[in-house]
C-alpha cells in the first residue's frame, strides 16, 4: 500500500502546475504536462481528488454538509452562516474539481487527471477489450464530475473547455453551456461508456474503487444515470422516465459492496477525508447539528447510538449556526471520523431512495413506492449494521405517507444521506424536505440551492460569466438550478 500512496504522490506532483491563469485553462494542452505517465496512474490520481474533494469536511473547499445543516460548528460560525468569500469555498471547489493549478501534492484536479490519462493510454499498447473498459471508467469518473459541477453552479464552460485548441491553449475566455444541454450530454457519455465495458474482461489494476472489476463499474454507469435521470424529473417528467426505465433495466446497484467509493479508507494518504479533517487536524471544530439531533430523537431513530457519542445519557446536537462548546455536546465516532470509516460518492442507500422517488413520480422501476421506501431505510440501516428488526420497528413507527410523498422521503433521504453532503443537498433541493431556515446570522439571502460561480471568474472570463449570471437570474445563492423547480 505505501507503494501505492507513492506512485499516486508522484503523479499529483506531475499534475502540478505554476500557472496564474483561472484553472479550467489547464483542461487544454499544456506543454508543462508530462510527456508520459502511465495513465493507470493518473487514473488513480483522479479517483482520488475526487473523494477527497466530495467527501472532504475542509471548510475552504466543501460545506455542504451546512448546506443542509447536519453539521454544526464550534468556535467559527461563517460557514454555518453561508460566509463563502472570506475562504473563497466557490473558487476552490471549481479548481479540484476542473483542473490542478491550486492542487495540492496529494489532490490533482479531477478533469485535468482524467484528460491525460485519455491522451497517455493511447499509446500504452494494451489489448482492445482492456483499452475500451479503461476509457469507459474515464469517461464515467468524468462524467460524475462534470454532473457535480452543474448540480452547484448551474451553467458552466463545458464544451469548449472539452476541446483542447492548439491555437489558444492559454485562453481563459471560455463560453458558458447551458446546464440542461450539458446533462443531457453527459447521459450520453453515460451511454456510449457503458456499452464499451466487456465484463469478461478487466479495467485498470490501479483503481482504488472497484480494482478495474467492469460488472461494478456497469452498475455505476448505470446507477449515476439513474441519479441524473431522477434529478430531471420536474424540469423534464418524460425524459426523466425514459432515462430512470432504461437505467434501471441495464441493471442498478443490489448492495452495499456495489457502492462508488471505498468500504474502508487506508491509513495514510489515502485516509478518511473526514477523520483528516475533524480528528488529525487536531481541532474540535465540528459537531452533528441540533436539527438533526432533534429530528432524529423524535423519531427514535436507531442510527444515533452509531453516528453519535451521549451527553449525560442523551443526544444533543451543537445549535446550528451559533458557537458552541465542543464539551457539551455529542460528538462523531469512529463509525463516521475513523481513519478507516467508509466514503461513497454514490451508493446504494441513495439508489434505493431514488428509486422510492422514482416509483412515486410514476416511473417503473420494480416495485410500489411504498415497498421502496422501506426497502430505503432498510439499506441504510444495513449500511451502519442495524438489525432487520430494529429497522422494521423503525419503519412501522415513521411509515410512508403517499399523500406527502416529498415529504416522506425527502425527510427520511435526508437522514439517511448523512454525512453525504452533495447527495443530501440534492434531495433537499428537489423535493424541498426537510425544509431549513436561514440562520439568524447568515450574510446571504437563503440556505444556498446553489454556489455561486468562482470570483476568478469575474477576473478573467468576465464577459462569459457576467452572461452567465444573467441568463440563470442572477449569480446567488437563491437561483434555482435548471432543475429545481419548486
Amino acid at each position: 500500500m505505501k507503494k501505492l500512496f507513492l506512485i499516486i504522490g508522484l503523479a499529483s506532483l506531475t499534475l502540478t502546475l505554476t500557472s496564474c491563469e483561472r484553472d479550467i485553462t489547464s483542461l487544454n494542452e499544456d506543454p508543462k504536462h508530462p510527456t508520459e505517465v502511465p495513465s493507470g496512474v493518473l487514473f488513480a490520481s483522479a479517483e482520488h481528488a475526487l473523494l477527497d474533494q466530495v467527501l472532504s469536511a475542509n471548510v475552504n473547499r466543501n460545506i455542504t454538509r451546512f448546506f443542509t445543516q447536519q453539521w454544526s460548528e464550534t468556535t467559527y460560525t461563517d460557514e454555518t452562516n453561508y460566509d463563502m468569500v472570506t475562504r473563497p469555498i466557490p473558487r476552490n471547489h471549481y479548481n479540484r474539481m476542473m483542473a490542478s493549478a491550486s492542487a495540492t501534492i496529494n489532490s490533482p484536479g479531477v478533469l485535468s487527471a482524467l484528460r491525460d490519462a485519455r491522451r497517455f493510454l493511447d499509446s500504452e499498447g494494451v489489448d482492445a477489450v482492456t483499452k475500451n473498459n479503461n476509457i469507459a471508467m474515464i469517461e464515467l469518473v468524468n462524467v460524475y464530475a462534470w454532473a457535480n459541477l452543474v448540480d452547484t453552479y448551474g451553467d458552466i464552460p463545458y464544451f469548449g473547455a472539452l476541446k483542447a485548441t492548439a491555437e489558444n491553449p492559454g485562453s481563459a475566455e471560455i463560453p458558458y453551456d447551458d446546464a440542461k444541454a450539458i446533462y443531457l450530454d453527459l447521459i450520453k457519455r453515460i451511454d456510449a461508456a457503458v456499452a464499451m465495458i466487456n465484463t469478461t474482461g478487466s479495467g485498470y489494476s490501479n483503481d482504488l474503487i472497484y480494482k478495474g472489476d467492469m460488472s461494478k463499474w456497469k452498475k455505476m454507469g448505470n446507477s449515476l444515470k439513474f441519479r441524473m435521470a431522477v434529478t430531471l424529473a420536474d424540469s423534464d417528467p418524460a425524459l426523466a422516465k425514459t432515462y430512470a426505465e432504461a437505467a434501471y433495466t441495464a441493471g442498478l446497484f443490489t448492495d452495499k459492496l456495489d457502492n462508488f467509493g471505498l468500504q474502508t479508507f487506508p491509513s495514510g494518504l489515502l485516509s478518511n477525508p473526514v477523520y483528516q479533517d475533524v480528528i488529525q487536524s487536531g481541532r474540535n471544530d465540528f459537531l452533528p447539528s441540533d436539527i438533526l439531533v432533534d429530528f432524529m430523537n423524535t423519531t427514535s431513530d436507531p442510527r444515533r447510538a452509531t453516528w453519535f457519542t451521549q451527553v449525560a445519557g442523551a443526544y444533543v446536537g451543537g445549535v446550528y449556526g451559533d458557537q458552541n462548546v465542543f464539551s457539551s455536546y455529542s460528538h462523531f465516532t469512529n463509525v463516521i471520523s475513523g481513519e478507516n470509516a467508509q466514503g461513497f460518492l454514490l451508493d446504494f442507500s441513495e439508489i434505493q431512495f431514488l428509486r422510492t422517488e422514482a416509483a412515486a413520480r410514476g416511473f417503473s422501476v420494480g416495485d410500489t413506492a411504498a415497498n421502496l421506501y422501506s426497502a430505503a431505510i432498510k439499506a441504510s440501516m444495513t449500511e451502519y449494521n442495524i438489525n432487520d428488526a430494529t429497522a422494521t420497528a423503525f419503519i412501522a413507527a415513521n411509515p410512508y405517507n403517499a399523500v406527502n410523498w416529498k415529504k416522506s422521503i425527502g425527510e427520511q433521504a435526508w437522514v439517511a444521506m448523512f454525512n453525504k453532503g452533495f447527495q443530501s443537498w440534492n434531495f433537499a433541493r428537489r423535493l424541498d424536505f426537510p425544509v431549513f431556515q436561514n440562520p439568524g446570522g447568515s450574510v446571504v439571502e437563503s440556505v444556498p440551492v446553489r454556489m455561486r460561480y468562482s470570483d476568478q471568474e469575474y477576473l478573467l472570463n468576465a464577459k462569459n460569466v457576467n452572461a452567465a449570471a444573467s441568463k440563470i437570474g442572477g449569480d446567488k445563492v437563491s437561483t434555482k438550478l435548471f432543475w429545481d423547480k419548486f
